[in-house]
């Protein structure tokens, strides 16, 4: 098993949202995601990044020591690389050496199970690797000549190597087209059936997975781990009342998520988009909770949601039972509070009922009253309605069937093409 460092680099006069300390944590979690022993780990503060190599020369040579005594095989930094930075410790301390984003790759590509999750890994794996490309390793600069499909006279290796990759980047967008299209179809076909649509959106370990597994009673992945879930996953659920929605869980949302991941993973995150309904699930037991839900608001600003979802969304405080009752009040006394709170727990299922009735009531605000007036020779468009589960009652005036109705706009819509 690999022997891994994990370093967080503490830059004085950087505006913070996290602690340096939980940052570490958080970064250690990461790492821990994936099959790797850590053995050392440390905040290493800095009063300026060099260059260079992000730490000062006397910094590099201490932590060389260290990793020698601990037997260390690769180093993670908690923050982003240049790719000079990079190349200088690897070649200072003779180990492997991974930003932030590096990693996160990495956990991504071991993660990642559908044909559209491996793609958008490999397409942001690819554009990080370009970018490594650009002055980075010295034996890249060497030129070769050669026939004209591996590479022109003359041609140095860092522009073969950059030209073969914009080819590759150019073949997986083709594929993530296809399988978008793919996609798009699907969100189509489910608009036409006449369900809302409930999206879980959260901090990455919030328990998003965990909770709509109690909500639905299926089977999806969820651990204590970071990014345990990739790909996004649908289940109908139908509410007490018997209404049925459609709830999705999506990809965890993390600080400072590389800008390739935010890119890449779009098309996954805009079923958010789609959504009627937003659960914003929280870890309210972590202790850095409020910076985690201001991270998934921006993350909610980048990807547009309208004013209305945001005002409409349900904030789930998950994870209640790693708190006494007077740890929760205090909590909801301080917090800066939405509107609509739902405190639960995944785990005990304490609040989920009344978390569901929320879910209702959010949904039925958005409904209408209506009478509808039809032949008796509409028998189709009787029975679609009832089919909905909309009707009320239904009487018989002037040789017409008046049937009352409470539904969605969208309802309403799909009727008039029935």
């Amino acid at each position: 098993m690999m022997r891994v460092s994990v370093l967080h680099p503490d830059i004085a006069n950087q505006t913070k949202r996290r602690s340096a300390q939980h940052s570490l944590e958080e970064a250690i979690s990461l790492a821990n995601a994936l099959d790797v022993e850590i053995v050392h780990s440390t905040v290493v503060p800095l009063r300026k990044p060099s260059a260079g190599t992000l730490f000062g020369s006397g910094k590099v040579e201490e932590l060389k020591q260290i990793f020698e005594l601990e037997e260390v095989g690769l180093v993670v930094i908690d923050a982003p690389l240049t790719p000079i930075q990079q190349r200088n410790l690897e070649e200072e301390w003779g180990l492997k050496v991974w930003d932030r984003t590096g990693l996160i790759l990495e956990i991504f590509g071991d993660r990642a199970q559908t044909r559209e999750g491996v793609l958008q890994v490999d397409l942001a794996a690819l554009i990080y690797q370009r970018s490594r490309l650009v002055r980075a390793w010295t034996h890249l600069e060497r030129q070769r000549g050669g026939l004209s499909f591996v590479g022109g006279a003359g041609e140095t290796q860092i522009e073969s190597d950059r030209r073969q990759i914009d080819d590759a980047i150019v073949r997986l967008k083709r594929q993530l087209e296809k399988v978008a299209k793919t996609r798009s179809l699907h969100r189509a076909a489910r608009k036409k059936v006449p369900y809302p649509i409930v999206a879980l959106v959260g901090y990455t370990n919030a328990g998003k997975s965990t909770l709509f597994n109690k909500m639905t009673g299926a089977d999806v992945f969820a651990k204590d781990m970071l990014f345990a879930t990739l790909d996004p996953t649908m289940r109908e659920v139908e509410l007490l009342s018997g209404q049925k929605i459609i709830l999705s869980d999506t990809v965890g949302f993390i600080s400072e998520l590389p800008t390739q991941l935010v890119a890449a993973f779009r098309a996954t995150l805009e079923e958010v988009l789609d959504a009627n309904l937003i659960l914003h699930v929280r870890d309210i037991a972590h202790p850095e909770t409020q910076a985690q839900a201001g991270d998934v608001k921006d993350i909610l600003e980048e990807l547009k949601i309208t004013d209305d979802a945001k005002d409409g969304m349900i904030e789930v405080w998950n994870k209640t039972d790693l708190l006494s009752e007077g740890d929760l009040l205090n909590a909801m006394n301080t917090s800066n509070r939405h509107d609509k709170v739902q405190a639960v727990s995944a785990i005990t299922g304490h609040g989920v009922n009344d978390l569901l009735d929320e879910i209702e009531v959010c949904l039925r605000e958005t409904t209408m009253d209506e009478i509808v007036r039809l032949a008796f020779s509409e028998g189709n468009r009787r029975a679609w309605l009832y089919k909905q589960g909309v009707v009320t009652s239904e009487d018989t005036k002037d040789n017409m069937l008046e049937i009352s109705v409470t539904w969605t706009p969208k309802l309403q819509a799909q009727f008039k093409k029935v």
